[in-house]
């Protein structure tokens, strides 16, 4: 009924909505939760994003590949989305940088791919029902019943714990900066590097650029380091990392953060998951969001201050949750009027619920980096 020819594919919703279309990349089956990605550009760091594990990525833009895939661009080794579903994709890369063709990539990564299928319905759903779990078929074996029964398995986002499935294994250093322009802006870049501690949930190779750019030399550690393992380190700073699944389940990254709390010497900056796990340290809650925030333009601001900002996220903090005489919210997102930034009141902790790195995205939010090592250059004076 669904398979008419041997590229066919179907993408079947737990609701029982089913979209028909083109299989590319790799073929198989697949299910996972299904979101969406606004952005115009940058769909080979979305891809490769380890905030995205698990999940069947949604690009709302018509036409995506045409740039191929270059070997600076990634964010991680290898994808970390199961699933693609496009409008269409280009057969060619018209880029000076590339090196593979998209679709050879996803086939050569084992990414399965659904096109030619009405992302604008799609989304449009997904936005009045909330996110749902989906699978992508490119196999005529199988039957509705069958994928189904399959999909009927998926785990729901809620209570699920990824960080395990993408943080490092092993202890490492990052020390390669980001070759871009507006690098040109910051001073003291290495004449005295600020030791950073990154706690890894999924961590960005664009944040560790952007880390390393501003001055820092920075020691990657798994998530489920203890504090004995950070604090033997003596790091300026730590910094809580980015990554995938519900934040309330990442219990050793959030009693991690609460003993740095009440080490209270270190400056912590925590960015979207990162940001989540210093709230809840703090005593806040969070909940999951019914779509999520996935794109380049969210603007976010205070007071009359705004910025443009890429996130990527389908969980936020409970405002009513967080301690107003402890913790300052410094950011709201404007479309939502969801929590997008935190302070802590006379220590040095803060979190932003976005992506300064701007990989893929706007520049506006980068001087949160700024803002960390400024944090730390403060405590040396003291120290000193």
């Amino acid at each position: 009924m669904f398979f008419n020819s041997e590229s066919s594919a179907i993408l079947l919703l737990e609701d029982g909505t089913y979209f028909e279309g083109i299989s590319f990349g790799a073929l198989g089956t697949i299910s996972g939760e299904v979101v969406f990605n606004t952005g115009m550009t940058g769909y080979q760091e979305v891809i490769t994003d380890p905030s995205y594990y698990g999940q069947l990525i949604t690009f709302t833009y018509p036409e995506i590949g045409n740039t191929g895939i270059n070997n600076e661009d990634n964010e991680s080794p290898n994808p970390s989305v199961k699933g693609v579903i496009a409008r269409q994709i280009s057969i060619t890369s018209s880029n000076w940088r590339h090196n593979t063709v998209f679709e050879d990539w996803l086939r050569n990564e084992n990414v399965i791919g659904i096109k030619g299928i009405d992302t604008r319905a799609l989304v449009r759903h997904l936005r009045e029902s909330g996110t749902l779990n989906g699978i992508i078929s490119s196999e005529p074996s199988y039957s509705i019943a069958e994928l189904f029964s399959i999909l009927n398995k998926s785990p729901s986002m809620n209570g699920l714990n990824l960080v395990d499935k993408v943080t490092t294994r092993n202890a490492y250093k990052a020390n390669k900066a980001c070759p871009v322009s507006f690098d040109k802006r910051i001073k003291n870049l290495r004449s005295n590097p600020y030791n950073v501690v990154a706690i890894d949930f999924g961590i960005k190779q664009s944040i560790l650029d952007r880390l390393v750019a501003h001055g820092c030399e920075v020691t990657v550690l798994p998530a489920n380091a203890s504090i004995a393992e950070v604090l033997d380190l003596s790091p300026e700073g730590v910094f809580l990392s980015n990554g995938p699944g519900d934040p309330s389940t990442v219990e050793s990254g959030i009693k991690l953060t609460n003993e740095l709390i009440e080490h209270n010497k270190l400056p912590i900056f925590g960015i979207c998951l990162g940001h989540q796990i210093l709230g809840l340290a703090l005593g806040g809650k969070t909940f999951k969001l019914s779509y999520g925030h996935r794109g380049l333009n969210h603007p976010c601001g205070l007071n009359g201050s705004v910025e443009i900002t890429s996130q990527n996220h389908g969980f936020a903090l409970d405002p009513e949750s967080l301690d107003a005489e402890k913790i300052k919210i410094t950011r709201f997102n404007l479309n939502d009027q969801t929590v997008a930034a935190i302070s802590v009141i006379d220590r040095p902790f803060f979190g932003v619920q976005y992506h300064p790195e701007a990989s893929p995205g706007p520049h506006d939010a980068d001087y949160h980096f700024n803002h960390f090592v400024t944090l730390i250059e403060e405590r040396r004076t003291i120290v000193d």
